[in-house]
């Protein structure tokens, strides 16, 4: 028998979001740091910036999925 809630099913897909997100935006950077190496440092940054917002979405996500 199968016991808990579909809610933990939720949460657990809302954490595809932030791993599409995080692979769109550093294969992005990657491509961009390739045409161009001399901003690689400045692009680097808003990328690292950016990932710790989509890996906070992405345990807000997860979190409650596994505390429920």
């Amino acid at each position: 028998m199968i016991t808990g809630s579909i809610a933990a099913i939720g949460y657990g897909l809302a954490t595809l979001g932030p791993g599409i997100g995080l692979g769109i935006m550093i294969g992005k950077t990657q491509e961009a740091t390739a045409r161009q190496p001399e901003v690689a440092g400045k692009l680097s940054t808003n990328m690292f910036i950016g990932a710790a917002f989509i890996e906070a979405l992405g345990l807000v996500g997860l979190v409650p999925g596994l505390i429920f």
